[in-house]
This record gives C-alpha cells, sequence and structure tokens, in this order.
C-alpha cells in the first residue's frame, strides 16, 4: 500500500472519515493536500491534516532526534466554516492557508520543522487574517488525538504527526526569552489546547486581550 494511502487509513482510524481535501491555494501543483475531517458526536471539533509532508526527509541535523518524516495538523471549533461558499474567505480559510504555508517553509532541502517550533508569519510576524492578532505557529504534539495516532510506520519509515497551535506574538517572545517549557506551562495554566480560537485569552498578558 502507498504511503498516501495508508496515511489516510490512519486518519480515518484514529480521527474519522475524510470529508474532503483541501489542495494548495497558491500551489495547486503541490503534493502536500490538507485531508479533513468533521466533528462527530465523539469528536465534536474539524480536523486539518497535511497528507504529503512526509514524502521527503526534512534537513534534521545530525545527531539531533527530531522526527525526519512528518505530517502537521490543526484542530478548528465545531462551528467553524469550511464549506464552500466559506473556504475562500479569509477569516475562515487561514487555517488551511497555514498549513500549506508551512509545507511550502519545510521543502527546502536545508529546512525542517521540529516539536517546539515557533515559525512566525513573516519577520516581523503579521496576523494569519483580520480577524485575529495570532501570528505564529507552535509546533506541539496534539493533545486532542488518541496516543496511537501520534506515529504510523510504513516500510522505510516512521511518521510523526504534530499539532500545530497558533500563537500571539507576546506568547512568541515569552516562548523566545523563557523557553518552550515555560510557554507551555503558561498555556496549560489558563487552559489553552490545541483547539484554534482565534480571539482566546493572551496568556502571555496579565490583562487578557485578544
Amino acid at each position: 500500500m502507498p504511503a498516501a494511502d495508508e496515511i489516510r487509513s490512519h486518519i480515518e482510524r484514529h480521527i474519522g472519515s475524510i470529508h474532503q481535501v483541501f489542495n494548495d491555494f497558491e500551489d495547486q501543483s503541490s503534493p502536500v493536500s490538507v485531508q479533513h475531517v468533521e466533528p462527530t458526536e465523539t469528536r465534536p471539533v474539524h480536523t486539518l491534516i497535511t497528507l504529503g509532508l512526509s514524502a521527503r526527509a526534512m534537513a534534521v541535523p545530525p545527531g539531533n532526534d527530531s522526527p525526519k518524516f512528518l505530517e502537521l495538523m490543526v484542530t478548528l471549533p465545531r462551528d467553524w466554516q469550511l464549506g464552500s461558499e466559506h473556504i475562500a474567505k479569509q477569516e475562515w480559510a487561514w487555517p488551511v492557508r497555514l498549513l500549506h504555508t508551512l509545507a511550502r517553509s519545510s521543502s527546502s532541502s536545508e529546512s525542517w520543522i521540529g516539536w517546539g517550533d515557533l515559525i512566525p508569519n513573516g519577520d516581523p510576524p503579521k496576523p494569519y487574517a483580520t480577524s485575529t492578532r495570532q501570528c505564529v505557529a507552535f509546533v506541539v504534539p496534539s493533545l486532542l488525538v488518541p496516543t496511537d495516532f501520534y506515529e504510523l510506520n510504513v516500510p522505510g519509515k516512521n511518521i510523526a504527526f504534530f499539532g500545530v497551535v497558533p500563537l500571539y506574538k507576546e506568547e512568541w517572545q515569552l516562548g523566545l526569552k523563557q523557553g518552550t517549557k515555560a510557554l507551555i506551562e503558561r498555556m496549560v495554566d489558563r487552559d489553552v489546547n490545541d483547539v484554534v480560537d482565534p480571539k482566546r485569552k493572551n496568556v502571555a498578558r496579565w490583562r487578557w486581550s485578544w
């Protein structure tokens, strides 16, 4: 069974049936697509998962134990609009675009993405959409999937699945200054998980604002 088919089976076995597929908005020839699993009663969120990022090994430095083969995912609340009449609108499309952008950024022969990476949207980082101030991608294991979903063994490689959590600029700066462990502890303390909320509380601020 080709790796792509095994990834689809892995998604449907642990997350749910694939409802639709989003190809890269900016590069229709991109080998990386985004699989969309709709909410169910047992998993009441939308799940977006890349397929194709793991087709090539990332340039992980020698001696680093980060996975060389990776797929990324974003978790969205049930009321997020991903229908054909909404997906072209910036306020709904940006999580899909984010996954495609991250996939393109790791396609270089010298690039790679690993656990705990903080990846800003430009320099200086710009909000992903006018509907949010979040502007940095934080790469961590999802807290909302079965542990059996974290890895998939296929012939010749072991594929890891990491979540992407959008952050505010101040949270990014906190992570850079105090480390990702301190950032994660602050997020856990404030009950922030990997379900995207464009206007959630900013955990790097004492007075909440979005």
